[in-house]
């Protein structure tokens, strides 16, 4: 990885820094229900105003489309970052112009004042040089400390690091340094833990991995479009019939990198998907033609744990099984703990992402027990598949 300037590469004392973040956090009745995305921000923050900058908060909320809708405004989360911080969090009810500038002179050294929501501008998205040019007047610096944002080309992710002095905030930095030693230098061998419904949705991340992984695991509803593929009966699971051909080339591309490719070979069944419904293992080879597949059985998940305990790195993204449902939780449950236990031994180094890698995780009680978890969804995603984020490029210095 081409080494990329952080906090400990500028002075910022007395200086307006733009510091991009992502606050997109869930809300339910204008309350957050997961403030994770706001607890890692904070160690940048407290640093900025501790070293006596005027810290200047940027970030999206949901989808606007360029038009200001007033339920995704940013303000209810002012409140929010300043409880966690301990410390008053300005609101500027614009992210340009004299609104934003009024807002930003009122700050005294160490102040922080959070921008309204950057995309009720159709031209942050647009990646406008002169929306861009707008909001570089507004700072001296600028830090991007919003990974999870880092694949999209916008004004406040990408286009901002080419007119500020530019670099990477503590949590961009962490990120970053994780992501290199899990894929870019990893220690071997390495597996990884690929789940979820599809395998089109997952094409580029396959190819990409079977090159750099010493074990593929395949898992979740991904898992019976290749179990398919090698001519056994799935019953009424989910399965992308039409990718059987492009599997069957996964699995001999695997062969010829010298991939091994982990398909469950036991399974938990059931004729209806809801919770609490009747259940049995059984051989992937032998899925009644009347129900369908929604978990690894145990003898795939112990099998999972012996492979684990053989590698070095863990790349994990994606459920193994219908997590949210029980008893279909079982599988990732127990591969998330023996995972966690190897973790914390000192035997792996484990790195996982996206929305639904999170959550589960969490429901296995392990989140915090993984080496780095990222709340990036789409940016992970990407990441996984070899493509180069615009956010993570613009700050390289080589």
């Amino acid at each position: 990885m081409a080494r990329f300037r952080t906090l400990d590469d500028v002075d910022v004392a007395g200086k307006t820094v733009l510091v991009r973040v992502d606050l997109n956090v869930p809300m339910k009745d204008g309350r957050i229900t997961d403030d994770l995305r706001i607890s890692r921000i904070l160690p940048t923050l407290h640093e900025l105003s501790r070293k006596d900058a005027k810290v200047v908060v940027l970030s999206h909320f949901g989808r606007p489309d360029g038009k200001v809708v007033p339920e995704m405004s940013l303000k209810p989360v002012a409140a929010a970052l300043a409880t966690a911080l301990g410390s008053a969090v300005g609101f500027a009810e614009d992210c340009v112009g004299d609104t934003a500038k009024a807002a930003i002179e009122k700050l005294r050294k160490g102040g922080i004042v959070l921008l309204e929501n950057t995309r009720f501008h159709a031209a942050e998205e647009k990646n406008d040089s002169a929306f861009a040019k707008m909001m570089a007047d507004l700072g001296d610096l600028y830090v991007n400390d919003a990974f999870s944002c880092a694949h999209r080309a916008h004004v406040s992710t990408e286009a901002l690091a080419h007119l500020l002095p530019a670099c990477a905030g503590r949590n961009m930095e962490v990120e970053l340094k994780h992501l290199e030693a899990a894929l870019e230098a990893p220690e071997h061998p390495v597996a990884a833990v690929i789940g979820g419904a599809k395998v089109s949705t997952k094409l580029e991340l396959l190819g990409n991995l079977l090159g750099k992984v010493d074990k593929l695991i395949i898992g979740g509803g991904m898992a019976n479009t290749f179990l398919f593929a090698q001519g056994r009966e799935i019953g009424k699971s989910l399965c992308e019939k039409n990718l059987a051909d492009t599997a069957r080339d996964i699995l001999r591309d695997a062969v010829v990198r010298g991939c091994s490719v982990v398909l469950p070979d036991d399974v938990v069944v059931a004729r209806e998907f809801r919770a609490g419904a009747p259940s049995k293992v059984v051989s992937a080879e032998r899925v009644p033609a009347d129900q369908m597949i929604l978990d690894i059985g145990p003898v795939a998940a112990s099998r999972l744990g012996t492979v684990l305990a053989d590698c070095k790195t863990l790349v994990w993204n994606g459920p193994l099984g219908a997590f949210e449902t029980a008893p279909f939780d079982a599988g990732t449950v127990m591969v998330a703990r023996t995972a966690a236990a190897l973790t914390a031994s000192g035997r792996l180094l484990s790195v996982a992402g996206g929305g639904d890698t999170v959550a589960a995780l969490r429901h296995a009680g392990v989140a915090e027990e993984f080496s780095y978890v990222s709340t990036a969804g789409g940016a992970f995603l990407e990441w996984l598949e070899g493509k180069e984020l615009p956010g993570v490029a613009a700050l390289k210095t080589a």
